[in-house]
C-alpha cells in the first residue's frame, strides 16, 4: 500500500508549471529518496504511464486513464453530454460539471467554446470551491459539521483565489446560495472569470455535482447570465437530473425482472 501511495505521489507531482521533471526534482517534490524516486519512476515507465527523454521524465498520455475510468464509472459524461452541449449551443458560453474533493472542486465534464479566460480548464483540472460558481452551490448542500471538515481541508488546486472572505461573508454568501437555488461566482477566482452553476441532484434528491455556464466578464454580464442564461442552465441541470435518476434505477429494474 504505501509504494501505491508513494507512485501516486510521483505521478501528481507533475503539473502545467512542471510538465518535464528531473529525478531530483521528483525526489525534492515528493519528498521521497532519490532510489526510491528512481525505482517508481522506472516502474511508471514500465507501465507506460511515464516518459524519460533528455535527461528528464514527463507523463504520458496513458495517465488520463485513471482519471477517466473515474468519470465513465459516474456515468456523468455520457449522461450530461448531450445536454451541456445543447446549452452550449444556446448559450455560446463554456459549460462544466464538477464535483467536491476536500476544500477543491474537480472537473469530470465539459464542453467548452474557444475563448480565452484566465485558466484553462478541462477534465482533471482542480480549484478552490469557495471561489467558483460549482464550487458553491456544493459547498452550500454540506451539513454544518461536513462544510467544516471540507473547508478545513488545504486546497491541492496550487492556486491563490481573488476573494478572500472571512468566516461571515463566507457563511452569508453560503445562505444565499441555499435560498436562491443557484450560484454566481464574480471573479472571485481570478479576473475575468464570471460563472453561474446550478445542482445536479439524482433521484432522491442528493446534489451530486454541479453544473455551470462561464463566461469572460468582459463580454458576459451578471445580468445576462441570470436573465437569459440561468433559465437555461437550470432546464439542462432538470434534464440531466432526469436521466441520473433513471440510469439509477436500472440495476433496481434489472433486479427485480
Amino acid at each position: 500500500m504505501e509504494s501505491i501511495a508513494r507512485g501516486l505521489d510521483v505521478v501528481r507531482c507533475f503539473g502545467a508549471d512542471r510538465p518535464r521533471m528531473s529525478l531530483s526534482d521528483v525526489a525534492s517534490a515528493t519528498g521521497l529518496a532519490r532510489p526510491t524516486a528512481r525505482r517508481i519512476l522506472i516502474t511508471l515507465e514500465e507501465l507506460g504511464y511515464v516518459r524519460s527523454q533528455d535527461g528528464g521524465f514527463t507523463l504520458t498520455a496513458r495517465v488520463l486513464e485513471l482519471g477517466m475510468a473515474y468519470v465513465h464509472a459516474q456515468g456523468l459524461w455520457a449522461l450530461a453530454r448531450p445536454h451541456m452541449e445543447d446549452l452550449v449551443a444556446r448559450t455560446h458560453e463554456s459549460s462544466s460539471i464538477a464535483q467536491l474533493d476536500g476544500s477543491d472542486i474537480v472537473y469530470v465534464a465539459r464542453v467548452a467554446v474557444p475563448k480565452i479566460i484566465t485558466f484553462a480548464v478541462s477534465i482533471g483540472t482542480r480549484f478552490p470551491a469557495l471561489q467558483t460558481s460549482l464550487g458553491k452551490v456544493l459547498l452550500a448542500g454540506l451539513d454544518p459539521a461536513e462544510l467544516a471538515d471540507v473547508l478545513a481541508q488545504p486546497s491541492r488546486s496550487g492556486i491563490t483565489p481573488r476573494w478572500q472572505p472571512d468566516d461571515d461573508e463566507r457563511d452569508a454568501a453560503l445562505r444565499q446560495v441555499r435560498a436562491r437555488g443557484w450560484a454566481m461566482a464574480d471573479e472571485d477566482l481570478a479576473p475575468g472569470i464570471r460563472s453561474i452553476a446550478v445542482p445536479l441532484r439524482d433521484g432522491a434528491g442528493t446534489v451530486v455535482a454541479a453544473l455551470n455556464t462561464t463566461g469572460h466578464a468582459a463580454e458576459t454580464s451578471r445580468e445576462v447570465l441570470v436573465d437569459q442564461h440561468l433559465p437555461r442552465l437550470l432546464e439542462a441541470a432538470s434534464a440531466v437530473g432526469a436521466d441520473i435518476a433513471l440510469h439509477d434505477e436500472v440495476p433496481h429494474l434489472r433486479a427485480a425482472t
